[in-house]
């Protein structure tokens, strides 16, 4: 392995919730068919569904019913989104193993997503995590747009690492994670971030992190991050994903792609990479179309050495 990568890296699978959000709508047991499919490939955590209301977005109605229909693996957490009281009350009532509550560091990209200031989603976080906190569910801030806005541009990596420490000492998270909302993460933003996080006194090997691939630097970016400590990532099955109110953000970084380059690298994922190119193909017949993801394609890349 290369020096200073870590000996393991944690893959979350996005793909049936922030991957499917951004397609026309898929019947209820076929997204069941695929959250099953993935919980058998070794994936440690799965993003299944977004308790948001259906008009907002439609392709994540029925997240109850998703919930209530997948078979849980031993070992599998099963996570969903949720953007108010009322989401993570049903969040909850289906007894969800992890939490997600979302802000977007960028005042512009906030009100389009959830029609509140930073700061007003900050107390609402802390409002959220004392909720599932009391019912013993771990809480993961999702900090987005946290390297850059396609409304906004450039934000500034120092104005993204205070409202993280504003969010783990005034809500007390179990986690935080940062999210290329707009496709616009290059491994030098990537690294000023990082560098930004440690001034604040946040442990850079404790953070999660979500790259999309709109310029096709997502697995550059997760290279990068890997030689600073991070070990924890977000990809889609197929590449499957972007932001419907974040212009131009293309596909999330593809989940056989990041296998297939952390494992080659000698970190362990614990996932294996022939069951997840079936997933894979599971994907592209659901959303009707070729998906991104360059394994997919080709396959993983022999080790066999010619003498």
């Amino acid at each position: 392995m290369l020096a200073d990568l870590p000996n393991s890296v944690e893959i979350r699978e996005v793909g049936p919730r922030d991957g499917l959000q951004n397609e026309d709508t898929i019947p209820i047991d076929q997204r069941i068919a695929l959250i099953d499919a993935l919980s058998g490939t070794g994936l440690a955590a799965i993003e299944a569904a977004s308790f948001v209301h259906p008009k907002a977005i439609p392709p994540m109605a029925g997240s109850a019913e998703v919930m209530r229909g997948i078979t849980r693996v031993p070992g599998v957490r099963y996570r969903a989104l949720v953007p108010n009281e009322r989401g993570a009350l049903d969040a909850l009532a289906c007894d969800v193993d992890e939490i997600e509550v979302v802000m977007s560091v960028s005042e512009t990209h906030n009100y389009k997503n959830i029609k509140m200031s930073p700061d007003e989603s900050v107390s609402q976080i802390v409002e959220l995590t004392d909720l599932a906190h009391q019912e013993k569910t771990p809480v993961e801030a999702i900090l987005s747009t946290a390297f850059g806005c396609a409304y906004e541009g450039d934000i500034s990596p120092r104005r993204v690492a205070q409202y993280a420490r504003k969010v783990l000492d005034e809500a007390g998270v179990d986690g935080l994670s940062f999210g290329d909302t707009s496709g616009m993460a290059t491994p030098r933003v990537v690294s000023e971030l990082l560098d930004a996080l440690t001034d604040v006194g946040i442990n850079i090997s404790e953070i999660g992190l979500h790259f999309h691939n709109t310029r096709n630097t997502g697995l550059a970016n997760i290279m990068v991050a890997m030689q600073r400590g991070v070990s924890r990532f977000d990809a889609a099955i197929g590449g499957l994903g972007g932001c419907p109110y974040s212009p131009g953000a293309t596909g999330n970084v593809a989940t056989e792609d990041v296998v297939h380059m952390v494992e080659d690298l000698g970190a362990t994922t614990g996932v294996d990479l022939d069951s997840l190119i079936d997933c894979g193909q599971l994907a592209e017949q659901l959303v009707g179309r070729q998906l991104p993801s360059q394994v997919l394609r080709s396959g993983p890349r022999t080790r066999t050495v010619t003498p």
